[in-house]
């Protein structure tokens, strides 16, 4: 493979891992799909390929297309909620983040809401959601025809906002009420989480079977309140917690010394902490904790 095609997929990898983790939702294995479709490029004639963007978002779609099918039985088996994996964003390892549109489509409750999609469902609507796709350059990567890929968006789009609540918080907003709620936090303040809680909160954990973590969500202000003293009281010896950019916006990391052991994402609505999604299974972890150990 030549030099500037080498220095051309580098330019566009961010992207197409951008791509590949709103598909899949673990950065490893989007990483691991762009992988492979730099191996199928390198054993390409260079004139079998005249747009390298265009047969890369193809190549990738219809790979993590592929992954997402046994994905699927894998979910079904998982033990506890399944979340995605969480990643640090303000490196550009997702590709640019600049709009607030970009930002939403690499959230944790967004690719929650994605799961509910079919496969060929979720790669249409990422495309013209995520990437700004017209139908036609969408039938041509999923080889679909354009009044499919339509009708395909449509249905999509109606089963994601119908229940997503974009909420829209000003960024300062949401940073002030992460970081009022690490500082409480840190503190055992269970008065000053109070205060920030929505009445209606739901705390989600996923543990994977490998850590501990609620097998179901935990709703309400008063029982999220005292499963977060709880949690504290038994675990909270040592540990390091701070505010990072986490899936484009504020989020929570706790850290034990060197070992990550909780990344924690939330939704804000009318000023208040809505919706708490904790990855604690080490596996989804790894990625991050790479990330941490590079700063």
């Amino acid at each position: 493979m030549t030099t500037d095609r080498i220095a051309v997929f580098e330019q566009l990898r961010p992207r197409m891992v951008g791509l590949a983790y709103r598909m899949l939702g673990s950065v490893q294995e989007a990483q691991d799909t762009v992988q492979d479709a730099y191996l199928r490029l390198h054993a390409t004639e260079p004139d079998a390929v005249l747009n390298l963007g265009a047969w890369l978002a193809k190549v990738v779609t219809n790979l993590c297309l592929n992954r997402l099918t046994s994905a699927r039985v894998q979910r079904e088996q998982y033990v506890g909620p399944w979340l995605p994996e969480p990643v640090l964003t303000a490196d550009g390892t997702l590709g640019p983040l600049d709009s607030a549109e970009q930002r939403d489509s690499v959230s944790a409750a967004l690719l929650v809401l994605l799961e509910r999609l079919t496969p060929t469902e979720r790669a249409v609507y990422v495309l013209r959601e995520a990437f700004a796709y017209g139908y036609r350059e969408i039938a041509d990567v999923i080889d679909l025809s354009e009044a499919n890929c339509r009708q395909l968006y449509r249905r999509a789009r109606a089963r994601v906002v119908a229940d997503e609540a974009r909420f829209e918080p000003s960024p300062q907003v949401r940073h002030d009420l992460v970081e009022a709620f690490v500082d409480a936090a840190r503190e055992g303040d269970l008065a000053g989480l109070e205060k920030l809680l929505a009445a209606d909160v739901t705390w989600w954990g996923d543990g994977g079977g490998k850590a501990s973590a609620a097998r179901r969500p935990v709703e309400g202000r008063e029982k999220v309140l005292r499963f977060l003293a709880g949690t504290w009281e038994r675990f909270g010896a040592g540990v390091d917690l701070f505010v990072a950019e986490v899936n484009g916006a504020p989020g929570m990391v706790a850290r034990r010394g060197d070992t990550l052991f909780c990344v924690v994402t939330f939704d804000v609505r009318d000023g208040a902490l809505a919706t708490a999604r904790a990855v604690l299974n080490p596996d989804k972890l790894e990625y991050l904790e790479r990330q941490l150990a590079a700063l």
